[in-house]
């Protein structure tokens, strides 16, 4: 079924159920905010060193407008608090890096989001970081506080065009609704820009702040197949659903969705929910990560209501290093993939 198709039954559900309630409601008008141009941008592994403004510059050849400077802090599992440029941390990932990199996409004319990420020691992501108490809880956030309003501040200062208040807290923003509503306006008091928060794929509609950010931010990394290999009709099927889930929350909000991530592995099995194969037992396929790619720009990228995204992700060092068709890792350097990315990049809306 066409997503216009889709469009059509959940506007004419969701208005029936108006107007069991009220004739006012029955009125009110539904809008499927449409967007102009898309967000076409990747994602940056910030180095460790000095920034390299020639490296920086090839982010172009995927035909790539945005970048996301990815800042990066961390916490210890079950730790009260957040550490951000620390002693020993990548140059890349700290403020000098962020500033450098800023400076040097004006330079190139790229527009840009910036994406504070925090890494969980134990864990990695933040996706499971708990905490036992709510005066640990303070305690947290707290110091989350001070690590995002203070790269709010380079955000302004830099006029990067968006940025995000956070990365895949599946666990926080459910407990702690009110302490995100709070920095979301804090934030908005010392940046000008469009702002977003970045959901996990499995998380998303349980995010209670969306009416206050700019976008609906998701990192897609949408399980799509159980097969090893699938083909590309199987993986456009299987975006269907997907797509009239985040339509719904899209008219529901009157927000465009944005993937703040998404990409795939040249492995087997790349569009399998990660963490269910051992990943040294898998081939490498470069065939799979770009048939990805391509099932994603086909179907849901095309949809009015979506604002783009930032494929995960390119590596700021030498070709010869990273990247190639032996590569198994997410960046598309060098790969099939990155002519399928340049190609859809490269239409307009």
């Amino acid at each position: 079924m066409h997503i216009r198709h889709i469009f059509y039954l959940i506007l004419v559900v969701i208005c029936s159920s108006c107007a069991s309630k009220s004739d006012d409601l029955h009125k009110t008008e539904l809008k499927i905010p449409k967007v102009e141009s898309k967000i076409n941008g990747v994602s940056l592994e910030m180095p460790s060193g000095a920034m390299n403004k020639n490296e920086l510059a090839k982010v172009k050849r995927s035909n790539s407008e945005w970048i996301a400077i990815i800042p990066y802090a961390y916490s210890k599992e079950n730790e009260a608090a957040v550490h951000y440029n620390y002693d020993g941390q990548w140059r890349g990932e700290g403020i000098e890096g962020t500033y450098e990199c800023a400076q040097m996409a004006q330079e190139l004319g790229l527009k840009m989001m910036l994406k504070p990420h925090v890494w969980v020691v134990g864990q990695g992501w933040p996706g499971n970081f708990d905490l036992g108490s709510e005066k640990e809880w303070l305690e947290w956030e707290k110091t989350y506080r001070e690590y995002i309003l203070e790269y709010a501040k380079i955000a302004d200062s830099m006029k990067i065009d968006l940025y995000s208040i956070g990365t895949e807290y599946r666990i926080a923003v459910v407990k702690r609704p009110c302490f995100w509503e709070k920095l979301i306006d804090e934030v908005r008091e010392i940046y000008k820009g469009k702002v977003t928060y970045a959901s996990n794929w499995d998380n998303y509609k349980k995010v209670g702040f969306w009416s206050k950010l700019d976008y609906i931010g998701v990192d897609a990394y949408f399980p799509l197949s159980n097969t090893a290999n699938p083909t590309l009709k199987e993986l456009k099927r299987a975006w269907k659903p997907i797509e009239a889930d985040l339509a719904l929350l899209s008219i529901k909000e009157s927000k465009p969705i944005l993937f703040t991530e998404y990409g795939y592995k040249s492995v087997e099995h790349a569009t399998t929910r990660q963490g269910l194969h051992e990943e040294s037992s898998l081939k490498t396929s470069p065939d799979n990560q770009q048939l990805a790619y391509e099932a994603l720009f086909e179907t849901i990228w095309s949809q009015d209501f979506m604002a783009g995204g930032f494929f995960w992700k390119w590596h700021l060092y030498s070709d010869e290093t990273i990247g190639g068709e032996t590569n198994r890792r997410f960046t598309p350097q060098g790969k099939r993939a990155e002519k399928t990315i340049a190609k859809w990049y490269k239409r307009k809306p």
